[in-house]
């Protein structure tokens, strides 16, 4: 059976430009380029066709950041229920944290995660093993191509696995062959500024979110992110750095390709999104750590996007209840559901006027954030064969509608938590079509996703 995609502006490795695609099985066939009505006789008849009509077609985002509460956590959220958010959301192939319960820190209980995501996910998958202060001997063992990366929280988060040994860190570092991916933030910055803002305002009305870049701060943010870096380049470590949300963050980074690189950076959507002028009407439900900072950062993450200091784009999709959402500021806890609208968050500044569909606009913003949400994600975690459209690689592929009015409604949401800090908003495109390894996984209009396919564990090359 071939499928053909038809009649798409096709965004690929720094190019958009007017084609179709062919797919056979599981992978892409051939890719066809001519100019708008004037089909190549070359192309094939197929047994299923999709006209595209004009929308842009990308290849399936690889999110590497994404905390699927799966086992142990499955009140706020599980694979099924999550990975099913993340088709909707042009999502085809996702990387999972260790702070679940339990904590995936050995081999066992990697292996205990692959069976349960085989068993429930519609994306591919793959995941994160946790250090500790005990287990680091033990993750050197594990041979490098099982997992996407070591994750090392150096400082506390959903799950405390904090790890501050500092010979035990020297020792990782070091050692290490693979990707390291650090979520920085300075644990005793954080314990005093709590200390000091708990005494002073915990109980009373002014106890609010609006506390969070305070406690969390750009100092927190900075002193640990140097620390890591300068650890990095005495040992020449392959670091990656989750969720910069500071403007002084970026002066550690450099804008080399990322071939050159063996440090790079990740931001999420919610960090270039909100800032801290949103706190007073959307409160604990932007409560995420590292904490939304100021304007000023926002913009400089932005500006980072677009230099090359910044080299992912992650969407740290944490969900939680909103009930406790809804406690007082020191009880909630921190993390945003976003997996299902990141891609229509990015794509907001190219689509949101008319103008921004010029076509002088449309080869740099788009294939930029092709690259950082596709490509870079592929070549930074050594995921085969994914992240590009090309003859031979899986057909893990997206078609986006523009110029369209995209109301967010509680009524439309996939997640198991039922929120989003998102609701009411209106964006100006949508998800038309996800296919995941050639099938399609989801429809814009149809009640359901997956439509049979069999995702497959990640395969990742170093």
């Amino acid at each position: 059976m071939n499928l053909l995609i038809k009649n798409a502006h096709i965004v690929n490795e720094g190019e958009l430009f007017f084609g179709a695609v062919e797919i056979e099985g599981e992978r892409i066939t051939h890719l066809y380029r001519y100019e708008l009505g004037k089909e190549p006789d070359s192309m094939p008849e197929a047994d299923t066709e999709v006209d595209a009509e004009g929308g842009y077609l990308m290849p399936g985002v690889i999110d590497t950041h994404v905390h699927f509460r799966d086992p142990g956590l499955t009140e706020k959220a599980d694979f099924a229920t999550e990975s099913r958010a993340a088709v909707a959301g042009g999502v085809t192939s996702v990387i999972d944290m260790p702070n679940t319960q339990p904590q995936t820190t050995t081999l066992a209980l990697l292996e205990e995660k692959e069976q349960m995501a085989s068993e429930k996910s519609v994306v591919n998958y793959g995941f994160m093993l946790g250090a500790t202060n005990d287990n680091i001997d033990e993750l050197l063992e594990i041979d490098p191509r099982r997992y996407a990366a070591i994750k090392l929280f150096l400082g506390s988060s959903t799950g405390n696995m904090l790890v501050n040994n500092a010979q035990k860190l020297d020792y990782l570092f070091e050692k290490s062959k693979k990707l390291i991916v650090a979520h920085c933030e300075d644990e005793s910055i954080i314990k005093n500024n709590t200390i000091m803002y708990r005494a002073e305002v915990g109980g009373t009305d002014k106890e609010s979110a609006e506390l969070h870049p305070k406690i969390r701060s750009t100092e927190a943010c900075y002193v640990s992110t140097y620390k890591a870096v300068e650890r990095a380049r005495k040992y020449g470590t392959h670091l990656h750095i989750a969720h910069v949300s500071t403007a002084t963050e970026l002066n550690l980074f450099s804008n080399q390709s990322l071939a050159e690189k063996h440090i790079t950076a990740e931001v999420t959507p919610n960090h270039l999104w909100f800032d801290d002028r949103d706190y007073p009407s959307l409160g604990n439900k932007i409560k995420c750590n590292p904490s939304i900072k100021s304007n000023d950062d926002r913009l400089a993450l932005w500006a980072a996007l677009y230099d090359g200091l910044i080299d992912t784009i992650g969407s740290d999709h944490a969900p939680h209840t909103l009930q406790s959402k809804e406690k007082p500021y020191f009880d909630a806890p921190s993390g945003i559901p976003s997996i299902q609208h990141t891609l229509l968050m990015m794509l907001e500044p190219f689509f949101a006027t008319p103008e921004s569909l010029d076509p002088q606009i449309a080869p740099t913003w788009f294939p930029l954030l092709v690259e950082k949400m596709c490509h870079n994600p592929a070549l930074l975690f050594g995921i085969e064969e994914r992240g590009f459209i090309r003859e031979g690689y899986y057909a893990d592929l997206v078609l986006v509608r523009p110029a369209v009015e995209n109301k967010i409604e509680k009524k439309d949401l996939l997640y198991k938590c039922q929120w989003s800090p998102l609701e009411g908003m209106t964006f100006h495109s949508r998800v038309e079509m996800t296919l995941v390894d050639g099938q399609m996984a989801y429809r814009f209009g149809d009640k359901i996703t997956s439509f049979g396919n069999k995702p497959m564990l990640l395969s990742f090359n170093k």
